[in-house]
C-alpha cells in the first residue's frame, strides 16, 4: 500500500488506542512508482501530525516516518529496531509525557473528530511536495497549529436565509443536519465533522450558511419555530 494511502486518522487511533508509537515506511523520496507521489503527502502529513500531537501534549518523538526501498531490507531492520530502542527510551504512551493514560487518549479522541476539517484546513500544504529537508521542521509552526485547534471553525444555518431546500442535509458526510421539509435546518454541532461540505454546496442565492471562526454558534430555534411559511400560504 503506498504510504500516502496512510490517514490521520490511523495513526491517531492507534495513539488513542494506547499504543506506545508509530512507524510508517515508505519508498523513497522522488522514487514513486505512481503519478500521484503519496510518500511526499505522508511526509508532509507526519510533520502535521507531530506538530498535533504536541499541541495535545503527546510526544512527538513517538512518530515517525521512514523512506526506504523495497529492496532494502536492511534499511528496514535498521529502521525498525531503533524506532522500538527509542519508544522504550521515551516509555509507554502517557508515562514520559506526564499525563494520564485515559485524560491523553481523550484528548487524542477530540482531534480525531477534527480530522476532516484539519484536512481541509490545511489541504493545500499536505499536498505541497516538500523536497528540501531543511524545510521540514519548520514546514508547520506550532504557533500555526495552536491556532488551528484552539480557533476551530464551525459552521451555522442563518434561521433568516434557510429555504429548506435540502442541499445541505443530502450532502452532509456525517449526517449532521436537522432538516425536514418546509422546516429551516440546523446543524447539530455535536454530530458536524467541521468539514464545511454545507457552506459549499448551500446554494448561492441563500448563502444560508455561515462560517464561524473561534466564536460561539447561535442557539438554534426551537423546534415550533422551525417551520417556513411560503408566500401565499397561510
Amino acid at each position: 500500500m503506498c504510504s500516502g494511502r496512510v490517514d490521520m486518522a490511523h495513526v491517531l487511533r492507534a495513539f488513542s488506542n494506547g499504543m506506545d508509537g508509530v512507524l510508517i515506511g515508505g519508498c523513497r523520496l522522488g522514487d514513486c512508482n505512481y503519478i500521484t507521489h503519496g510518500n511526499y503527502y505522508a511526509q508532509n502529513m507526519v510533520l502535521l501530525l507531530r506538530k498535533i500531537m504536541e499541541h495535545v501534549g503527546l510526544n512527538p518523538e513517538r512518530l515517525k516516518i521512514e523512506f526506504m526501498s523495497g529492496s532494502e531490507s536492511n534499511v528496514f531492520v535498521d529502521a525498525v529496531n531503533n524506532f522500538v530502542r527509542s519508544i522504550k527510551e521515551i516509555g509507554p504512551f502517557g508515562q514520559n509525557e506526564g499525563i494520564e493514560k485515559d485524560e491523553l487518549k481523550a484528548r487524542v479522541a477530540e482531534v480525531i473528530k477534527l480530522i476532516p476539517y484539519i484536512k481541509v484546513e490545511k489541504n493545500k500544504k499536505l499536498r505541497t511536495p516538500l523536497t528540501d529537508p531543511g524545510d521540514r521542521e519548520s514546514y508547520f509552526t506550532r504557533d500555526e497549529i495552536d491556532d488551528l485547534l484552539d480557533n476551530v471553525v464551525s459552521y451555522y444555518i442563518d434561521p433568516e436565509k434557510c429555504q429548506a431546500c435540502m442541499t445541505c442535509a443530502r450532502r452532509c458526510p456525517a449526517e449532521a443536519i436537522i432538516s425536514a421539509k418546509n422546516q429551516i435546518h440546523v446543524i447539530d454541532q455535536e454530530k458536524c465533522i467541521k468539514c464545511g461540505t454545507c457552506f459549499e454546496v448551500c446554494p448561492p442565492r441563500f448563502k444560508a450558511v455561515t462560517k464561524i471562526a473561534g466564536g460561539p454558534v447561535p442557539a438554534p430555534l426551537p423546534l415550533d419555530e422551525r417551520t417556513i411559511v411560503r408566500a401565499g400560504k397561510g
